[in-house]
């Protein structure tokens, strides 16, 4: 191998799996390996949902001892949730799932103090009803919070055991409703107001900033011979997605698909309009100075908890079984709320077509058939509307994340295109590059899907 050939260990952790991948980069090379894949399974204990983070842990030094000698590591995953830690830097209980119901009625709380509107001028989040700020509101009176002397969002609390060092990484924190997104620093109004005390929080970093070295123990645990760097990257797994989006210079959207899907645009600055947070649109800080501007959509959690309701079928056969039934018998908001808590799927998405007076769909391919067709539609209406708010038009949609490994959701999501045509470059040459990319061209009868989306724009 070549001296100037370099490798990085990449940890990304999603809402049911992580993994860590080694990319060997050269000037004009980029091989990309997975060596570890482990679950993510929270667990449900008497006090609520909460994150098994020491298995995660545990899934992570396994990956770098099977990573080999590495350059350096970085870590991403999921937004929002966070550890506490105490005066001695231990970590005070596992931390709280976002599922979890403890930020119930928690926004109505919030918005008496500081008004959606003025929330939305201030900080350019969505509403949701798990973002930090809630959380935090709802963890007020918590002895854990009472005892806390620092909070770590979860791929900072995971480098801090690897090396150390705490901080606070920007694309992360913008997630947690506390970030100004035109000074990128902390929204010190917002959290006077609401009584959340900002020196929790360790010190700001940039996705490049240095976040420590891999301490002795984890050097012996993992093989690895020191010292090995720790890199902070965009650790919000979605700004690490949006930055692997393999553009050049043309107008494009992205849509990130996973557990969670987020389709949107990359802005110079974020929308902050009144028109922007009525339709529930979020700006969320990316590389290199850009904002990721987006709608959060339910996602694959649909498929995923049907699949675990029906005992974990063959996903291949499923997915074939629904490439054969009809395209928009029925579809539902994939955006809705009441979509948000796992269990009973299949039934809960019966019953919201049942509902709204469209056929039931009743075997898990017609399931799954319900569930593609309205992800798309949500996707969909997504990049239109992100279009005329930030009237920005855009030529091409790019699909990344683990989605993409389902060729019948790519199919539906390019079945919606009809219409839409309206340092981070150098990366993002050298992805074009050297990665496989699938093309899917536009298909299908555009009238079919807006008719579709009226079923619902209608109800």
């Amino acid at each position: 191998m070549s001296a100037a050939v370099k490798s990085y260990a990449a940890v990304d952790l999603g809402a049911s799996s992580g993994r860590v991948m080694v990319g060997r980069v050269g000037p004009d090379s980029l091989e990309l390996t997975e060596a570890h894949r482990f679950p993510n399974r929270p667990v449900r204990t008497p006090e609520g949902l909460r994150w098994d983070i020491l298995g995660l842990y545990g899934g992570v030094l396994e990956g770098l001892r099977a990573a080999g000698q590495v350059d350096s590591v970085g870590i991403d995953s999921w937004a929002v949730d966070y550890g506490l830690l105490d005066a001695d830097g231990a970590l005070l209980g596992n931390p709280v799932h976002y599922r979890d119901a403890r930020t119930e009625s928690v926004a109505e709380k919030v918005w008496a103090t500081v008004p959606a509107e003025e929330l939305y001028a201030a900080t350019g989040l969505q509403y949701a009803p798990f973002n930090t700020l809630y959380q935090l509101v709802a963890a007020r009176s918590s002895a854990q919070l009472a005892h806390a002397e620092r909070l770590l969002l979860i791929p900072d609390l995971l480098t801090y055991w690897l090396t150390g060092e705490q901080g606070t990484e920007l694309t992360n924190a913008s997630t947690t409703q506390l970030i100004d997104p035109r000074t990128r620093e902390w929204s010190r109004d917002v959290a006077s107001r609401l009584g959340i005390d900002l020196g929790l929080f360790a010190p700001l970093r940039r996705p490049g900033d240095p976040a420590g070295v891999l301490r002795p123990d984890v050097l012996e645990e993992t093989g690895l011979r020191g010292p090995v760097p720790v890199t902070a990257v965009g650790s919000h797994d979605t700004a690490s997605a949006v930055a692997a989006v393999p553009a050049g210079d043309e107008r494009f959207a992205y849509i990130c698909t996973g557990t969670w899907s987020l389709a949107g645009l990359e802005l110079d600055a974020p929308v902050l309009t009144e028109e922007s947070r009525a339709a529930n649109f979020t700006n969320e800080l990316g590389l290199d100075g850009t904002v990721r501007y987006l709608r959060n959509i339910m996602g694959l959690w649909l498929l995923q908890e049907c699949v675990r309701a029906w005992g974990d079928p063959d996903l291949g056969a499923l997915l074939l079984d629904a490439a054969k039934v009809p395209t928009l018998r029925s579809v539902v908001d994939a955006g809705d709320a009441a979509f948000l808590a796992p269990g009973r799927m299949p039934d809960r998405i019966a019953e919201a077509c049942r509902a709204s007076g469209q056929p039931v769909p009743e075997s898990p391919a017609e399931v799954t058939r319900c569930i593609l067709d309205s992800l798309a539609l949500a996707h969909r209406r997504a990049v239109e509307d992100a279009q005329r708010l930030a009237d920005h038009p855009v030529d091409v949609v790019y699909v990344v994340g683990g989605g993409t490994r389902n060729a019948l959701l790519c199919h539906c999501l390019l079945y919606t295109s009809h219409g839409l045509v309206g340092d981070l470059a150098g990366m993002r040459r050298l992805l074009t590059r050297t990665q496989p990319l699938t093309r899917y061209e536009p298909r299908g009868d555009a009238e079919r899907w807006r008719e579709a989306q009226d079923r619902l724009t209608l109800r």
